[in-house]
């Protein structure tokens, strides 16, 4: 091999060994320390979703307990434990037949669990959409079920191997033998209990109340149950006007896929580090290229205030710089690009979960309409919640250090936030016609389905807090009627329609109606109503 070959091959493996401890000294430096909570909820949710997780930790747990419970057994008394009346006692041929069954038998009921879990996720994936297959997968109670038969069975192995042809109070671990024994007696148990599981879980309501509970938590950890004031104010300052106007440099994903994941916090603190502004236009969930534009960096100009001037703290002062290789290295490490879409703490995905059940069971193939109402009203109190909350704010600040050597200036010194990071932050009008929305547009020719989306809005406009939101209501009820008009199969069902559609119009533009109660009452009701009450007269 020529020299200068060997001495290019050294050099690379050189710059890729520093890369390398670069990117790791960035993994545990301050900046990424910030996000390391979200960062550990994120790897704990994929532990979570992954099937092998707890069944692993139960082999684990069962191959600790079996030389624990041996090494007990040589220091224990012997004659106390023939006093325990459930306590194992027999000869070592009986322990090793004992073992023997409890092992086999527990890995051929784990086989069988195995497989009623594949028939389950097979069902579920043709009946609700193979989205909700982690649904299944993480499903706590048929991880733990494997997972005892597994530990037991690998317990039962261990405790077999220590079982001597000697003498019985020395060759026998009659304390682990009697613990195998009640361990198999669970698992029978648990058995039983799995059986009874699995038949509630495939069953509708369940899923749709599952993935409607995974929807509830993102919607509490985005929308506040309360107004942030301080944050309120902190939106007044001038850069949110100005910033648009500052020199802008475009930034591209760090490579294609879905964005599952912003870790503020870091990204936070990159743009204080380089005394600008990030304008992120990617939502979470939403697909990109290389080559997509997510972003923009939007450098401080010389002429505008610096934070020297904000802070009045000489060695707190950052002068603004364009972004460098260093910068979009920590970029990159910010956002969290998968090639395929999982699950995250993005309410789009969950309510997404909720909408494919009710549009396969719109399908022609499965005709369930009944599922696609209660998907609509899970739906409806997701919705409600958002509408009623404080919705996330796209801006994010920070507050820089005060001069701890300057004790009278920081005593007395107001609080002046500065704005780095602006996140897209979806609307409700956005989440109303990507849940509910789909709904309709599958269900156009489904009179039943209607009139419950037509109810919804009613349901929601309780929850209206701005006008913007009941223009959306009221939108949606022009959408449906249309929907059903040009689809519906008889004109007195689209007559029906209209009569409630006009209905809940009213009640939505009236001055008091989150104040009222709201019933449809159908021509023909109200005749049968008028005429049985003549008649009772």
């Amino acid at each position: 091999m020529p020299n200068s070959t060997k001495k290019s091959l050294l050099e690379k493996t050189i710059a890729t060994g520093i890369q390398g401890l670069k990117q790791f000294s960035y993994l545990w430096s301050t900046d990424t320390l910030a996000s390391l909570p979200e960062r550990l909820k994120n790897l704990w949710q994929q532990l979570i979703g992954s099937y092998w997780f707890i069944p692993t930790a139960c082999v684990l747990l069962g191959i600790l307990l079996a030389p624990l419970l041996i090494a007990i057994d040589e220091h224990f008394d012997r004659k106390a434990v023939k006093e325990i009346g459930f306590a194992f006692t027999g000869s070592d041929a009986a322990a090793r037949a004992i073992m023997t069954a409890i092992a086999g038998a527990v890995l051929g009921v784990a086989g069988t669990t195995f497989s009623i879990t594949i028939a389950v996720l097979s069902m579920a994936s043709s009946q609700f959409g193979p989205r909700l297959l982690r649904n299944f997968l993480t499903d706590t109670s048929n991880q733990l079920v494997l997972g005892a038969f597994i530990g037991t069975f690998s317990y039962s192995l261990l405790v077999l191997k220590a079982i001597h042809k000697q003498d019985v109070a020395f060759g026998v671990p009659q304390l682990a033998v009697t613990f195998a024994i009640i361990m198999a007696i669970s698992c029978a148990l648990l058995l039983v209990y799995f059986i009874q599981h699995m038949v509630h879980a495939i069953q509708a309501s369940h899923v749709i109340q599952h993935a409607s509970d995974d929807a509830m938590e993102n919607i509490d950890y985005w929308y506040g149950k309360y107004c942030d004031v301080q944050h309120q104010r902190d939106v007044e300052q001038v850069d949110i006007e100005q910033y648009k106007q500052w020199p802008a440099t475009p930034i591209y994903a760090p490579h294609s896929g879905y964005l599952q994941q912003i870790y503020v916090e870091s990204v936070v603190a990159l743009a204080k580090d380089y005394g600008g502004i990030i304008r992120l236009h990617t939502n979470l969930g939403d697909f990109v290229t290389d080559r997509n534009i997510i972003g923009y960096f939007y450098q401080r100009p010389d002429d505008q205030v610096s934070h020297l001037q904000k802070t009045k703290t000489s060695n707190l002062a950052l002068l603004a710089r364009r972004p460098d290789g260093n910068f979009w290295q920590r970029l990159s490490a910010c956002v969290d690009l998968v090639r395929r879409p999982t699950h995250s703490n993005d309410i789009a995905y969950s309510l997404g979960q909720v909408t494919e059940i009710a549009i396969r069971a719109l399908s022609p193939g499965t005709n369930d309409p009944k599922t696609a109402i209660s998907c609509v009203q899970s739906l409806t109190i997701c919705l409600s919640v958002m509408m009623r909350r404080q919705p996330p704010s796209p801006y994010h600040f920070y507050t820089p250090d005060h001069d701890h050597d300057d004790l009278t200036i920081t005593t007395n010194r107001p609080r002046l936030p500065i704005l780095a990071v602006i996140t897209k932050t979806p609307k409700i009008s956005g989440f109303i016609d990507a849940s509910l929305g789909d709904i309709r547009r599958y269900a156009t020719a489904d009179l039943m389905v209607l009139k419950t989306l037509c109810q919804a809005m009613t349901d929601l406009n309780y929850s209206c807090v701005n006008d913007g939101q009941r223009q959306t209501l009221l939108r949606e009820l022009t959408l449906i009627e249309r929907a059903g008009e040009e689809n519906l199969a008889y004109s007195e069902l689209v007559d029906d329609l209209f009569a409630m559609c006009r209905q809940a119009r009213q009640f939505i533009e009236g001055d008091s109606a989150q104040h009222q109660h709201f019933e449809y009452t159908g021509s023909f009701s109200a005749h049968i109503h008028k005429t049985l009450e003549s008649q009772s007269s």
